[in-house]
């Protein structure tokens, strides 16, 4: 069977997304903001699931409709079958609901009444009217959007989030996610063959998200999602088919020859983050495709040329930081200008970034990560002699 299913992301980075799933083979039906619509089968509810790397989860779209009263709401949530998603047994709630420019607005509101009306609507499709329904069985959690009186219900097929790979046991003082770290490599053209530095790796997501990209490694072929309970609507052995693609797509990567012409190195002043880094990267089974040292940003630099440095420094969260941000944006500004045609991407809130690096970007996207507007400040080196095949489109070099 055909569902639309609803990928959310980060806002500003929805082209990613969508590359992503019609890289799959999926059809999209829809880019709006934070969101990317596509269609797809049961097998592409396991697959997005498991290839995604830049979707927070994967939604199977419930329904959508108009509603501006709470009582159209109820009725319209009541017309969906439910039956048709939701066995007898299964927990359904809303997990979240989020309003913007709509007269219904308020989530406890929105929680209760969709509850009601699936309860309900359950209660006569099983013949349990005035009975409790068991809901002992798999989880089957709602996310709600209302926008501009357009509701719109979506199954949560994840569970946890899809940032959650399952590798980043121990985490840094402003960790990015794994999605948006993914997202933004995908936003430059490096490539496997070019040398990676992060001066500032934190607990390591910028390499392990590259190195596994590198690696074939799907960012969740070990882990599970909530759909795996859901036996009604995917049978066991499209997941097995799916998790079985991913472990095959990785043992055809000759890991040895990755490794002579892989150069990801990873930087952090502090020593127990860089044990941390290296811990999760022995999580997430691309260990020896990094290099993590500790060293602070003034001892950046590389003998070769062409390379790239992605990174999150510093932001200033504490007073007693934003003191040292402007030497230490100054020297990473130094160190870069002094590597051989290299680039240079920065994802940062400093408001000061730009001008202690040195000079303006050749391009800068607003991106927010989470709730803090964030900047991906890029710095364009040179392109190789050379132009390597395909390079042109994973970025914007």
């Amino acid at each position: 069977m055909n569902y639309d299913l609803i990928a959310p992301c980060h806002f500003g980075l929805e082209a990613c997304t969508k590359k992503e799933i019609q890289r799959l083979g999926y059809e999209i039906r829809e880019v709006s903001d934070g969101r990317v619509t596509f269609s797809g089968d049961e097998l592409a509810v396991c697959r997005s699931n498991i290839f995604l790397r830049t979707a927070e989860r994967i939604l199977l779209l419930a329904g959508s409709f108009e509603a501006r009263t709470w009582d159209e709401l109820f009725e319209k949530t009541k017309a969906l079958p439910w039956e048709a998603f939701i066995p007898l047994e299964g927990r359904v709630w809303v997990a979240k609901a989020s309003s913007v420019k709509s007269k219904l607005f308020s989530p406890k509101d929105f929680q209760t009444i969709i509850q009601k009306a699936i309860v309900s609507r359950l209660q006569a499709a099983y013949h349990m009217e005035g009975q409790r329904l068991p809901m002992d069985g798999a989880d089957y959690a709602l996310r709600v959007f209302a926008f501009k009186d357009r509701i719109t219900i979506g199954i949560d097929t994840s569970g946890e989030s899809l940032h959650k790979r399952g590798y980043r046991r121990l985490t840094a003082k402003a960790p990015i996610t794994e999605t948006l770290a993914a997202a933004l490599l995908m936003l430059t053209p490096w490539r496997e063959d070019r040398p990676l530095v992060d001066p500032f790796c934190g607990s390591g997501t910028f390499c392990i998200e590259a190195a596994m990209m590198a690696a074939d490694r799907a960012p969740g072929m070990n882990r599970n999602f909530s759909a795996t309970a859901w036996e009604n609507l995917i049978p066991k052995q499209l997941w097995y088919q799916a998790y079985d693609e991913a472990y095959d797509r990785a043992d055809r990567v000759d890991l040895e020859a990755l490794r002579k012409k892989t150069d990801i190195q990873g930087f952090d002043i502090d020593g127990e983050i860089v044990e941390a880094a290296r811990a999760n990267a022995r999580a997430a089974g691309v260990e020896e495709l990094i290099h993590f040292q500790r060293r602070d940003v003034a001892q950046l630099s590389h003998p070769k040329k062409y390379g790239f440095i992605i990174t999150n420094p510093p932001y200033g969260e504490r007073i007693s930081e934003k003191e040292e941000l402007p030497a230490l944006y100054q020297t990473l500004g130094e160190r870069y200008r002094a590597l051989s045609d290299w680039s240079l991407y920065v994802i940062t809130a400093y408001e000061e970034a730009e001008k202690q690096l040195g000079r303006k970007a050749d391009k800068n996207r607003k991106i927010y990560n989470g709730m803090m507007k964030t900047y991906f400040y890029s710095y364009f080196g040179k392109k190789p002699p050379k132009r390597e095949e395909g390079e042109a489109a994973g970025g914007e070099e």
